[in-house]
């Protein structure tokens, strides 16, 4: 069993034990189950549940913040008098290689205001990007690999 699984039978237990089914009870027995994993897994010398949970928050803070600066550069380009974009779609290396990663990756891009993800190449070697500006591609894939591509490699190796 995963700890994942492990931490939600935790939190249903706990929501049973306590007599309260609530989405609020549900989440403070999860937290109190994930405490509890990650302190017997540290002892155990296994992998630490608590650094993975934290590698995500990482990645999700990463993407809300991404999330209001491109909505905030988005905004700002469209409301200028004179629309100066050069749009256009460019490939992009991936490092990430399961379906998964490639996935997560490819639907952050996608939320991210100003870029879409298109498509992935048949050898899953690149994901083609849509950007509504071009201008700077290498610095829009520096952004991407040592932004969300890092974060997560982090959270899900």
């Amino acid at each position: 069993m995963t700890a994942f699984t492990m931490n939600v039978v935790f939190a249903v237990v706990w929501v049973a034990v306590s007599g309260s089914a609530t989405l609020l009870n549900f989440a403070f027995g999860f937290l109190i189950a994930a405490l509890s994993i990650g302190l017997i897994r540290e002892q155990a010398q296994g992998v630490s549940y608590l650094k993975r949970i934290r590698r995500i928050v990482s990645l999700l803070i990463l993407f809300l913040k991404e999330l209001a600066l491109s909505a905030w550069k988005v905004a700002v380009l469209v409301t200028r008098p004179k629309l100066d974009v050069k749009p256009g779609i460019f490939a992009y290396p991936l490092t990430v290689d399961r379906d998964f990663e490639i996935t997560l990756l490819a639907n952050l891009i996608t939320l991210t205001p100003g870029t879409l993800s298109v498509d992935v190449s048949s050898d899953r070697r690149f994901l083609y990007v849509h950007a509504l500006d071009c201008s700077d591609v290498e610095g829009t894939r520096r952004d991407i690999r040592d932004g969300f591509e890092a974060k997560i490699m982090e959270a899900f190796r």
